[in-house]
């Protein structure tokens, strides 16, 4: 286990990301997190409230000394790692998502002279879209005859955006179903953002077994 491949990158890719990007140079910040197994490095802006909106993380597999991104296979219904063998690879995935992420998030539009803006909203439910499902429901949670959560992948074959949509499924004990259903609407561009988000920070997330046994 090394993690000198780790610490030469790191110190030299902040000046990397200044001379390819002069936006990122502006606003662009990155943390650098050696406490998990793996360690990370974490790139983000900051809002006009000192939050913090993160649009790429990058982490190190100290055995195998490379770095990489973590993605998700649609098609495999499983995570997946995208590595990155040299500072070039690196500085193209953290330059490619922060171009993402500010082109996601200038979806807004002018109203009026008082400087009020409205932001799209991307949520829809499915029966306002013709959706062509590419996969079946894939049970993601299930307590037998109690309880269940599905997912399915589908595309709006009216403009191609991906559709996501989400159902629970409740049983009584006097066996009647209920049923809370929502869909996600997203752009291919958007897909890579989503996915990296969420896989990065499943160690700080909840499971149902864990509500269950409160």
């Amino acid at each position: 286990m090394s993690m000198e491949w780790f610490n030469r990158v790191t110190g030299e890719l902040q000046d990397h990301l200044k001379s390819i990007c002069e936006e990122y140079d502006q606003i662009g910040h990155m943390n650098i997190n050696r406490g998990s197994k793996h360690p990370r490095i974490e790139f983000f802006i900051t809002t006009e409230d000192d939050d913090r909106d993160y649009f790429c993380t990058l982490l190190f597999d100290p055995y195998n000394e490379e770095f990489y991104v973590e993605s998700f296979d649609i098609a495999l219904q499983q995570p997946t790692r995208i590595i990155l063998d040299d500072i070039t690879d690196v500085v193209e995935a953290v330059h490619e998502s922060f171009h993402e992420f500010m082109d996601e998030d200038s979806e807004v539009f002018y109203v009026d002279d008082e400087l009020e803006y409205e932001i799209l909203d991307d949520e829809i439910t499915h029966e306002e879209i013709d959706v062509e499902w590419e996969t079946p429901e894939v049970t993601a949670y299930q307590i037998e005859e109690n309880f269940e959560v599905t997912y399915q992948f589908g595309v709006d074959s009216a403009n191609g955006d991906g559709v996501l949509r989400r159902v629970n499924r409740i049983w009584t004990e006097d066996g009647e179903l209920f049923e809370d259903e929502s869909t996600l609407s997203f752009k291919k561009e958007e897909a890579s953002t989503i996915i990296a988000m969420i896989a990065s920070h499943m160690d700080t997330m909840t499971g149902y077994e864990g509500i269950i046994n409160e």
